[in-house]
């Protein structure tokens, strides 16, 4: 596939070049989304769905799998160690209607890796192949896969599991370019993953993800490394109108940011509206190199009130005005 077409999974066609919001725990609810969604997030993705917790009927995961048309097209991820459970989770997030499902074998964090599920697959191949097969066999929506290099430097197998995983039957790849091991420490390393790209048996689009945080550095992918899609993560924090190719003023990124705060105080309540809004507050390079702005980012994050908190960026706003 060459990178100035289109990009399709089945029959979701992206575009060319396209950018795709990755889930994130905590992070991807239905409001930051959208707002992704609306600033050219050509693909997005509800935060990670366990597959165990979805089979007990857990109501805090099964509320992850609400999505909303003007969000499309959007994939649910669901992860776990088990392939009856992650086949059954697969059925159950097939009714909730998204338009892919997204297998996770990419998390590195102790609490899902440590058990055997996300990257931890990486030290169980049979499993994660016979996950996927069985996976795809049991829906009829598009099925894709996110993972990593490998478990760690001495095991860089991802040239070989990419076409293992085609040949499961999955209809694109998410790299992450970092092993387990790294966490995400060190920098992505970009080469393997566009080796993959170049690797003549793959014909399913190859998404890369790590370390993106422009659309300078979106693009620049694109044209060294041949990928297909670039999947941003983190750098998406407090800044949704990353994924846009226009120039905005600190006065819009304002309203963008009491817009988010709004949308998350009415989905859920006030202080959790607000908790939840205050690691994108936390993180947004908006702030970032203002002089003497310690007092009034331990100010913004420690407001308990919406009024309070709409005051304080207020404030900001006037900084950028002066």
């Amino acid at each position: 596939m060459h990178p100035e077409t289109a990009m399709k999974i089945g029959t979701i066609d992206l575009g060319e070049r396209p950018l795709l919001l990755a889930p994130m725990e905590d992070v991807t609810d239905i409001g930051f989304r959208r707002l992704c969604k609306r600033f050219g997030a050509r693909m997005v993705y509800t935060e990670f769905v366990s597959a165990e917790a979805l089979i007990r009927d857990v109501s805090s995961t099964v509320r992850k799998l609400v999505i909303s048309d003007d969000e499309r097209p959007v994939g649910i991820q669901i992860y776990g160690r088990d392939t009856d459970a992650m086949v059954e989770a697969a059925r159950i997030v097939e009714q909730a209607g998204p338009d892919l499902i997204d297998l996770n074998f990419g998390c590195p964090v102790k609490k899902v890796a440590g058990k055997g599920a996300g990257a931890g697959m990486l030290q169980n191949i049979p499993k994660m192949l016979d996950i996927t097969r069985r996976v795809v066999q049991a829906v009829s929506l598009p099925v894709t896969a996110k993972t990593r290099l490998g478990w760690n430097h001495e095991q860089l197998i991802i040239t070989e599991l990419a076409e293992q995983l085609q040949d499961c039957g999955i209809q694109a790849l998410t790299i992450h370019g970092r092993t387990r091991s790294q966490m995400y420490t060190g920098q992505a390393d970009w080469t393997l993953i566009g080796e993959v790209r170049r690797n003549p048996r793959i014909h399913i689009p190859i998404i890369g993800n790590g370390d993106i945080t422009s659309r300078e550095e979106a693009d620049r992918a694109f044209s060294q490394y041949g990928v297909d899609g670039v999947m941003i993560g983190r750098a998406t924090f407090g800044c949704p109108w990353i994924f846009s190719s226009q120039q905005l003023t600190a006065d819009q990124k304002i309203d963008i940011l009491e817009e988010q705060l709004r949308i998350n105080v009415e989905r859920i309540d006030e202080k959790r509206g607000i908790l939840h809004t205050r690691r994108h507050l936390a993180a947004t390079p908006l702030f970032k190199g203002i002089p003497n702005f310690r007092p009034t980012r331990i100010s913004m994050l420690r407001a308990e009130r919406m009024d309070e908190l709409i005051a304080i960026l207020e404030d900001c706003r006037q900084l950028f005005r002066s």
